[in-house]
């Protein structure tokens, strides 16, 4: 089965508990293979907001791209997220960072996603369950990438997810 990477983030209502629904959603859908620990984040664009909560995972699944593209939008819009001006305060966020080592370009998914090369908050997750992971376009891999980011003054590590196990190989 294909390996996907998301990040999912939350910084409106009980952010913890917004990360664990949506991953307990998605697990209904894919296999939750790793989850990296949370990390409390600065908001990026608008900063007049809460802080994010956020995560990256590591899941495999029968879904093409656009099939979790849009099982991903089903989760936000689930959640209670509505559409807004970019980079504004929302429930949960879920992005997807690379699906295998393909590189998408439609109207609707751009994978991997394009600005994850300069987002300390997507890189030092990533790094913890994936640092090996090579960026098909970039050619570097995860460790490299963030140890060249900028941002890692704003990205603070919390704990790990405490959700009722539907990690893959976990008791």
């Amino acid at each position: 089965m294909p390996t996907a990477y998301l990040c999912i983030g939350s910084n409106l209502g009980e952010r913890e508990k917004n990360l664990t629904q949506a991953l307990t959603l998605l697990s209904q859908k894919a296999n939750l293979d790793k989850v990296s620990s949370i990390y409390e984040t600065e908001p990026v664009g608008y900063k007049e907001q809460p802080f994010f909560l956020n995560l990256v995972c590591q899941i495999t699944t029968e879904l093409n791209a656009e099939e979790l593209l849009h099982i991903a939008k089903e989760i936000e819009n689930a959640m209670g997220r509505i559409p807004n001006f970019p980079n504004s305060p929302r429930p949960i966020d879920i992005d997807i960072l690379f699906y295998e080592n393909q590189i998408i370009q439609t109207q609707n998914l751009t994978i991997p996603h394009p600005r994850l090369a300069e987002r300390a908050f997507v890189l030092i997750p990533l790094t913890e369950i994936a640092p090996a992971l090579v960026h098909p376009e970039l050619g570097k891999s995860i460790a490299e990438l963030a140890g060249s980011a900028k941002g890692y003054n704003g990205v603070r590590k919390m704990n790990q997810i405490a959700i009722s196990s539907p990690l893959k190989g976990e008791d």
